[in-house]
């Protein structure tokens, strides 16, 4: 695991609740690193936009640098967060797609769908995107394009 210990950002909707519990768990009791929770509480059916607006929000905001985001696909999810300005939200369900979404994209919000994919490997993709270092170079030339779009 990377030294990079800042807080993050977690948030899902019903579908998603359980997983949530054990990143968040992982988070802080392997990994050492502060976790906000903003929800859900349980697995009673909530609407999945109310907890990306609150994680996507936090990010574009500064108040947090990375968040995660987790519903039953991650489909929605990721299109709520990638509303936000500054948000680079990643839809990975798989490990190269955790690993290019940092790498290339810089990416400040992991999205996963806890319908698609077990615990072990949401816990390796979450691993994967935060020991990612971002590569810079043409990349970053890149998103500051998405920036001046002022959509990302």
């Amino acid at each position: 695991m990377q030294e990079d210990r800042t807080p993050i950002i977690i948030g899902s909707d019903h579908a998603a609740y359980q997983l949530k519990e054990k990143l968040r768990a992982y988070l802080t009791e392997t990994c050492g690193i502060q976790v906000d929770d903003a929800g859900t509480r349980s697995e009673a059916s909530v609407d999945y936009p109310d907890f990306g607006i609150r994680v996507a929000e936090a990010v574009s905001k500064g108040k947090f640098e990375r968040g995660i985001l987790i519903c039953g696909t991650g489909i929605g999810m990721s299109m709520v967060a990638n509303k936000f300005p500054h948000v680079r939200a990643a839809l990975c369900n798989d490990l190269f797609s955790a690993v290019m979404s940092k790498r290339h994209n810089n990416a400040n919000i992991l999205v996963m769908g806890g319908r698609v994919i077990g615990d072990i490997l949401a816990t390796e993709i979450l691993n994967a995107w935060l020991e990612t270092p971002f590569d810079g170079g043409r990349h970053q030339l890149r998103l500051e394009k998405f920036d001046s779009m002022g959509c990302g």
